[in-house]
């Protein structure tokens, strides 16, 4: 069912078994995947492309162009994959060209209220962001991360697989997978035991998991103690790509002195 009272461009693309509610207002480049409904008042406008069975209430702005003074119109994009829900006023920002054109959010995640995703993220599956997250332009966030109500994520920082952000906490640095951050300035506080057995590890694993961490925070060298763990261990490699993969000198979230 689409809303005569809707606007949608001719060029839109539009799937199967779509729903449009009143006074929405879908731009020329949008594509919108089957299934998804728009409950009305979204607008979803750019270079978007968006998967199946996407769920967005009212007031959502899917698809601006980024909050980047640099930005001057050039072509990028925004793509989102399946059984997303975006709730209200829930605002999504193109890529930049300075950033590689494209912001990027996977499968199956809650966009809770007022939620803001900055150009050029890089989101994973499975996510939690809770009401009015401030998520910057330019992060990484692997599956199964959730954020707190009042969150704000800093530009370029990348959050692993499972880590837990505690509300109103301001993320300014890198976050370890499976571990649990809050703080007006983010610190370490303990890894994310209920992520954890979520994901079914058991109490012996989830302890040396925690000593694996302790080290590398009283480790003189990082690159030198992750090269010392033992691989094959399930969490130990999920840590090992990470710190890997990090790509930024940016310090990690260490414990509160």
């Amino acid at each position: 069912m689409i809303s005569k009272k809707s606007s949608i461009h001719k060029n839109a693309k539009i799937g199967n078994n779509v729903k449009i509610g009143d006074f929405c207002v879908i731009g020329k480049n949008v594509e919108i995947g089957d299934n998804c409904e728009l409950i009305s008042h979204v607008n979803i406008n750019g270079n978007t492309k968006i998967g199946k069975k996407n769920i967005f209430f009212p007031f959502c702005s899917i698809g601006t162009i980024p909050q980047d003074l640099k930005f001057k119109g050039e072509k990028t994009f925004l793509e989102i994959g399946d059984n997303n829900s975006f709730r209200e006023y829930t605002n999504v920002s193109l890529g930049t060209d300075q950033g590689g054109k494209i912001t990027k959010i996977k499968n199956n995640s809650l966009f809770m209220v007022g939620v803001h995703i900055g150009h050029d993220c890089q989101l994973g599956n499975n996510l939690v962001i809770a009401n009015n997250a401030a998520i910057a332009g330019h992060c990484i966030f692997d599956d199964d991360v959730i954020i707190g109500g009042n969150s704000a994520v800093l530009q370029f920082t990348k959050i692993g697989k499972g880590a837990m952000i505690g509300g109103m906490t301001g993320v300014d640095k890198d976050v370890l997978p499976f571990t649990l951050i809050k703080g007006n300035r983010s610190y370490f506080e303990n890894i994310n035991l209920i992520g954890l057995r979520r994901k079914g590890f058991k109490n012996l694993e989830m302890e040396n998991y925690k000593k694996t961490v302790m080290g590398l925070f009283n480790s003189d060298n990082m690159k030198e103690y992750i090269s010392s763990l033992k691989n094959g261990n399930k969490l130990n490699d999920i840590l090992i790509k990470f710190i890997e993969n990090k790509n930024s000198n940016r310090d990690i979230c260490r414990p509160k002195k």
